[in-house]
């Protein structure tokens, strides 16, 4: 069931429950829940790090956000959820630094149209992986010329990310290599095929799915290190993209493998009730325990890291929460 109409479902049985009241001579009780108390956190890929995290968010926000429901949807992550946030479909949504970037800036998939999404905190960082199939023999990313690639869901961080690497290494995405954009769970299933030759996605550590396709077939596939881009990558788009070493430890991989990195923000839209842009920036603080017997990404911000959303502007709710502490 899609969040809309989750939402007009939800919206018929408030109005059948105000009715109710009206006829019983109940008086007003103050102003209502925004958007009918129900809150829809867009996502990404059921395997990746934005849908745990969120399902886990929603519940913190259903259990200590009086008023209130919330559900975490499964998307196809960046672009997508801030088109959705911005139709009004989501409330809450996931997003890559750069994608979010380009949206507050009207460029990119944005292009012209400037989206007036407001952050409420800078989270923890996607490491970007590319993962090759040994047998290909591909040690650096111009040698995916001519290969079969996923770039990830289309249009989403991943996607974006992934074109811009690939050009950043002297490669048009779209003509250079045999591009597919597939959602994670689906690129996972084709490499183990051996149909896709190698893969982009970009996600916290770990992601699930990555560790699925690496444990199930060890020596089979290989991290491609990718950190040397950096120079290229920065000198287009700035500051969203740093590098760090993945940790060998994560994949139980033989050595760490230098990539590229794009910090995660959560967004709302402009419009969303100050004081409700307050509370679930406190929540995520409040409760960030919770978030970690989620997932451990849960617990890499902190009120210092997650005020630096620039260049998206902090939500002016999000913003009296910084100032507070």
């Amino acid at each position: 069931m899609t969040g809309r109409l989750s939402r007009l479902l939800a919206g018929l049985l408030v109005g059948v429950t105000v009715l109710a009241a009206a006829g019983c001579g109940a008086e007003d009780e103050g102003p209502q829940p925004w958007h009918g108390g129900r809150i829809f956190l867009a996502t990404g890929n059921t395997t990746g790090v934005y849908y745990q995290l969120g399902g886990g968010y929603a519940d913190i926000i259903s259990r200590h956000l009086p008023g209130y429901e919330a559900r975490a949807e499964p998307t196809g992550a960046s672009v997508e959820n801030i088109n959705r946030l911005a139709s009004g479909d989501m409330e809450i949504a996931f997003s890559l630094a750069d994608t979010a970037a380009d949206a507050a800036q009207g460029r990119g998939a944005f292009e012209g149209q400037p989206q007036r999404v407001r952050a409420l905190a800078r989270v923890y960082s996607n490491y970007t992986h590319v993962i090759v199939r040994v047998d290909a023999k591909i040690g650096k990313l111009s040698e995916l010329r001519g290969k079969r690639v996923s770039t990830g869901s289309p249009k989403s961080g991943t996607d974006i990310v992934a074109g811009r690497l690939l050009t950043a290494a002297g490669l048009d995405p779209d003509r250079d290599v045999r591009r597919a954009t597939l959602s994670l769970p689906e690129t996972v299933k084709r490499m183990r095929a051996g149909t896709l030759d190698a893969m982009f996605f970009a996600g916290g550590l770990p992601t699930p799915g990555v560790a699925d396709l690496l444990a199930s077939a060890p020596g089979k596939f290989a991290l491609l290190p990718i950190a040397d881009l950096i120079e290229p990558l920065t000198a287009k788009y700035g500051a969203v993209y740093t590098t760090a070493e993945l940790p060998k430890e994560v994949y139980k991989t033989r050595r760490g493998t230098p990539t590229v990195t794009v910090a995660n923000i959560i967004l709302v839209s402009a419009d969303m009730p100050d004081q409700l842009a307050y509370d679930l920036t406190r929540l995520l603080f409040t409760y960030q325990a919770d978030l970690v017997s989620v997932h451990p990404e849960g617990g890499n911000f902190t009120r210092q890291s997650a005020a630096g959303t620039d260049p998206i502007p902090l939500h002016p709710g999000a913003a009296r929460f910084y100032r507070s502490g």
